[in-house]
């Protein structure tokens, strides 16, 4: 056996063991938090239980939009409100909460998608700060309309006791309940997690462009997010009312909710499924415990808890709980990553494909942002089988035609055509659309999803081609040892070197099955030795019949690879046609050398 064969075995029995011993452990773990209570049989117990299991469902709710689209939304209370005046309102009218829980699911996610889609243009705290305008608007609608919501008095349920109404003088069977929809929010969100939509979201919150550039609809998918977080959080939110008898505008639509929703997960891992229920079980009994043996004394005295246990987080757990038990228990991230460079490039033999049909058809491209006309009426072609070089000094406007090849910018004027396999020309206008014809790119400054293994990054390009998991994965594998990343699958992106980021962004976007390839400087800040192996690397993928337009300032990689360099200057082609007329022609010379050293060679 082979170490190559080797070490994909071991990865894959790896991750075939390890899952299912973590699902034993965390299985048994809930099953002791449902049995404690009911064996101890104190109501009080058994309150902060159900409490743990409704802030954790909440929470856990949150952390799809929160934790792995990115977005920290602190008006999250909405849909729990939401939630909890569809249960009690559809009550009054005779009709059960079991039923009132989906009615009020359902017009969270319609309020949440069209709160979210104008709040996702924006970014960092703007985001957060639109949410909790949103958050005291629906306040104070639910004070205005007094007939529906009962305005500041608020709303007390019906004296109906029952499962049908989920009122009960015991509190074991709001424990069963509330222990029910906490394994309804874990499992969506773990089967977010484990699927493409799970992938796609990291992705998007860790690097919007990359994740675009590899297909992503980036908008559609936290629509996607937030749509079932805002469900599952209004279902609870209906539930919790029950169990209160009691709400008003301002406990329901209130900010302090929110924020402790958010907290839980970010003290217990964001973006980690166990997460939120870690940070419920460690603060819930906290708070409640102070609150229950302080009495009137402890008013308030939940808030100072949390504060300060989040402060001693931030400072000493930037990671939450999950991430320190993880790095003591060893969580593998491979060490050998960091040299991800070293390894040896595959031998390659020699072909020269035949050049074919114009493939790509880029015509008077201008792009002038204000007054600054950054190109000029730039035109190229790309033909099948074909390594066209892109060269020209630092501020030419090199990246900005990438950027319009690509669709990252829509041209002032001028057009980009793409065959398709078909033979018909088309004409993409969105990244999305562009990577649906074959274009695949990497980008100046390399964009890894850094929270992500290898070959996580991979699979998201892989997952353009392939919705089943195991396939996507499978591809990212064989991508991976092709690309000479194979021992690191299992190490995080941000552990490699220079070398082996570019390496893996060129990787990420072949698992793509891209027919055109971008290359943005993927040579720059390599050494020697990584040229080479570089170089045979673009010519391996050119043989598969890939074509290739490679901006590259190393003029070694582009004597070796270009069948045709296109010169650009000041946003204008100079020139253009073979490597070795073009590095003669006086205008490029003094492009790059300036006039002076012109006439000094003269």
């Amino acid at each position: 056996m082979t170490d190559t064969t080797l070490d994909t075995t071991m990865t894959s029995a790896r991750q075939t063991t390890l899952p299912w011993k973590r699902l034993l452990l965390f299985s048994v773990v809930l099953l002791a938090l449902l049995v404690v209570p009911i064996v101890i049989g104190d109501q009080f117990i058994a309150h902060i239980f159900v409490t743990i299991f409704i802030f954790a469902g909440l929470s856990t709710a949150w952390n799809i939009v929160g934790g792995f689209a990115g977005q920290l939304s602190l008006g999250h209370a909405i849909f729990y409100g939401i939630g909890a005046y569809a249960g009690i309102i559809l009550m009054n009218a005779g009709i059960t909460p079991w039923l009132g829980m989906f009615v009020g699911a359902g017009v969270a996610a319609v309020v949440a998608v069209a709160i979210s889609y104008p709040c996702f243009r924006l970014r960092g705290p703007f985001f957060s700060l639109a949410t909790i305008a949103f958050l005291e608007v629906f306040r104070v609608l639910a004070l205005h309309f007094r007939e529906l919501t009962g305005g500041a008095t608020g709303l007390m349920i019906p004296l109906k006791i029952g499962w049908e109404w989920m009122v009960f003088r015991d509190r074991t069977p709001g424990l069963l309940i509330a222990f029910g929809m906490l394994l309804v929010t874990l499992a969506v969100a773990w089967w977010i997690r484990s699927h493409r939509l799970g992938f796609y979201l990291v992705a998007t919150r860790e690097r919007e462009s990359a994740a675009q550039a590899a297909g992503v609809n980036t908008v559609k998918v936290r629509l996607i997010a937030v749509a079932a977080s805002a469900a599952l959080t209004a279902m609870i939110g209906t539930f919790h009312a029950m169990y209160l008898t009691f709400i008003d505008p301002s406990s329901v639509f209130s900010l302090t909710t929110s924020i402790q929703i958010a907290m839980f997960a970010l003290i217990g891992g964001l973006g980690t499924i166990i997460g939120p229920l870690i940070g419920a079980i460690f603060l819930v009994p906290l708070s409640e415990l102070a609150r229950g043996w302080l009495g009137a004394q402890a008013l308030g005295l939940h808030g100072f808890v949390y504060g300060a246990v989040l402060v001693l987080v931030v400072l000493f757990m930037p990671n939450g709980i999950v991430g320190l038990t993880s790095r003591y228990l060893g969580k593998s991230t491979n060490k050998r990553g960091v040299q991800a460079e070293s390894v040896a490039a595959t031998p390659r033999l020699p072909t020269k494909p035949v050049i074919g049909n114009d493939l790509l058809v880029a015509e008077h491209l201008d792009k002038h942002f204000g007054g600054l006309h950054v190109t000029r009426d730039v035109s190229l072609t790309l033909k099948e089988g074909e390594i066209l070089g892109l060269i020209g000094p630092n501020g030419a406007g090199k990246t900005t035609v990438f950027n319009m090849l690509s669709g990252f910018l829509k041209p002032s004027s001028g057009t980009v055509q793409i065959r398709s396999v078909d033979g018909t020309m088309m004409t993409p206008v969105t990244p999305g659309d562009f990577a649906a014809v074959g274009v695949g790119r990497t980008f100046q400054i390399v964009q890894p999803f850094a929270a992500m293994t290898v070959e996580e990054n991979i699979m998201v390009g892989a997952f353009h081609r392939h919705a089943d998991v195991r396939e996507a994965r499978e591809v990212a594998r064989e991508t991976a040892f092709r690309m000479g990343l194979g021992p690191w699958l299992d190490a995080e992106a941000q552990g490699l070197t220079i070398g082996g980021l570019k390496r893996l962004e060129v990787a990420r976007v072949m698992a793509m099955k891209p027919r055109i390839l971008l290359l943005d400087e993927v040579m720059a800040g390599i050494n020697q030795t990584d040229v080479h192996r570089a170089i045979d690397l673009m010519l391996s993928i050119r043989d598969t019949g890939v074509s290739i337009i490679a901006i590259e300032h190393v003029m070694q990689a582009v004597m070796s690879l270009s069948d045709r360099v296109v010169v650009l200057s000041s946003g204008q082609i100079i020139a253009e046609g073979k490597p070795q007329d073009v590095v003669r022609d006086r205008q490029v010379i003094e492009a790059y050398l300036g006039k002076d050293f012109v006439h000094a060679e003269a």
